[in-house]
């Protein structure tokens, strides 16, 4: 005998730590921003691609930093094998370069959006399941390629109508460079990974963190120096190479950090909008040249919401061809949390503009060839159902977020009239559409165009 549901122990509904369920309306926003960032990639002629949630443990391991290692999530699959959840895109991408390069051709440009899974201490926009929406260029050294990622990110925040931002530059070469003069060119990774926490940690903090590396105090104050520049570029161009000494690996970041410079200005982007800043060195121990961090200039201490850099040696640990590469990845989860924060995402849990009221029970035909009409003239319309209440129907098309609603009852069928109601407003205004259901679809369609709360 079956088991009563009145017995029947209930499983609570709960996810992870770090783990989210996404409502219509988060669903929504995330999807608006995944349309535009892929609209800005193909649009500089970036393709698709996809690659496995799980990776061979060793191809994962050891590409990121001690930390990523410690927080990736692993396990014996039933196969026996060690796997590992991918952290980022770009590790697996420089796998999937290499056993693709044949069929791809170089240089190859690419964009992947998926989550990836890091076993990290939650907080505000970082979470332990995150989408990363990422582009990147590989099979070349081109600083144009440097440049062009620097360009597609100053695009894809214009495009998101994000006006107040900033792309923060550096090349990890001015630091590498330096190190190398004050020889501590064998302990450059702990170094960059100490000097990369200074604008959270504070200068005192990753002072002392030095000293405990074993680095000098002179050497020390010399880095400090060099990672504290930050503003506009010409300015800081000149005091950088002052630092880093005859440093010729510096010099090569110099170089290119002033191609990017000029290359961005002849662009057309604004000025202000990005800024050469030495401190950045990224966390991660791939990259090699041109590393850049982007902020909302209205929430600073969120941290970078789009972050990347040329990583040249990355596909060498699976291919004996020369892969190199350079990218970008936009944090799709802090990016909203940002937005949200800011209130700048549009508040609707539905992607339906039109909600058709149903009305009249044996009028079922005309409503769904009205439905048909206004969905073959391009509107997005939810039609109720069921013929219960208008009352009740049109709470629902308000709290849901419809911008309009269709009204058509037997008094409107009679007399070839439909009640168009503006949901934010609560206006209504009477169409004369006599039965014509191509009519009626384009009046409601150049109405919706009119409505602010449908500008995206």
């Amino acid at each position: 005998m079956a088991e009563s549901s009145a017995k029947r122990s209930i499983i609570e509904p709960r996810t992870l730590k770090g783990f989210r369920d996404h409502l219509p309306a988060d669903a929504l926003a995330r999807e608006w921003v995944l349309d535009v960032a892929r609209r800005v990639y193909r649009g500089y002629g970036f393709a698709p691609i996809d690659t496995p949630a799980l990776e061979y443990l060793e191809v994962l391991t050891g590409k990121g930093s001690e930390e990523t290692d410690k927080q990736l999530y692993r396990f014996t699959d039933h196969g026996g094998r060690e796997v590992g959840m991918r952290f980022d895109l770009t590790v697996p991408f420089a796998r999937f370069a290499a056993a693709h390069v044949a069929r791809l051709g170089l240089p190859f440009k690419r964009y992947h959006m998926a989550s990836v899974w890091r076993g990290e201490n939650t907080q505000r926009g970082r979470y332990r399941e995150f989408v990363q929406c990422d582009f990147d260029t590989i099979g070349t050294t081109s600083g144009v390629a440097d440049l062009e990622t620097l360009l597609v990110v100053h695009d894809l925040f214009v495009a998101l109508g994000v006006e107040s931002f900033t792309i923060h530059v550096n090349d990890r070469r001015l630091l590498a460079g330096l190190l190398d003069e004050l020889g501590l060119a064998a302990r450059q990774t702990v170094v960059l990974r100490s000097l990369d926490k200074l604008a959270k940690a504070g200068r005192e903090v990753v002072a002392a963190e030095l000293a405990a590396q074993g680095v000098a105090a002179g050497a020390a104050e010399r880095l400090l120096a060099m990672a504290a520049l930050e503003g506009p570029p010409r300015e800081l161009l000149a005091e950088a190479g002052s630092l880093a000494g005859g440093s010729a690996v510096a010099a090569e970041g110099l170089g290119s950090l002033a191609a990017v410079v000029e290359g961005v200005e002849a662009a057309g982007v604004p000025a202000g909008r990005l800024v050469v800043d030495c401190g950045i060195a990224r966390g991660l121990d791939y990259y090699t040249g041109i590393v850049f961090e982007t902020l909302l200039d209205e929430l600073p201490s969120l941290g970078s919401v789009c972050s990347g850099g040329r990583y040249d040696n990355l596909a060498g640990l699976y291919t004996r061809q020369s892969l190199p590469g350079v990218g970008g990845s936009l944090g799709l989860d802090r990016l909203l949390a940002g937005l949200e924060e800011l209130g700048r995402l549009p508040d609707r849990e539905t992607p339906a503009e039109v909600f058709l009221v149903f009305f009249d029970e044996s009028r079922l035909a005309d409503y769904l060839r009205i439905a048909a009409a206004m969905r073959s003239a391009g509107l997005a319309v939810e039609f109720y159902p069921e013929p219960k209440k208008v009352g009740t129907q049109l709470k629902l098309a308000s709290k849901r977020g419809h911008p309009l609603a269709v009204v058509i009852g037997p008094d409107e069928f009679a007399s070839g009239t439909a009640q168009l109601k503006e949901m934010a407003s609560g206006t209504s205004t009477t169409l004369v559409w006599q039965g014509d259901a191509d009519r009626l679809a384009a009046v409601v369609r150049e109405r919706i165009t009119k409505l602010p709360s449908v500008e995206r």
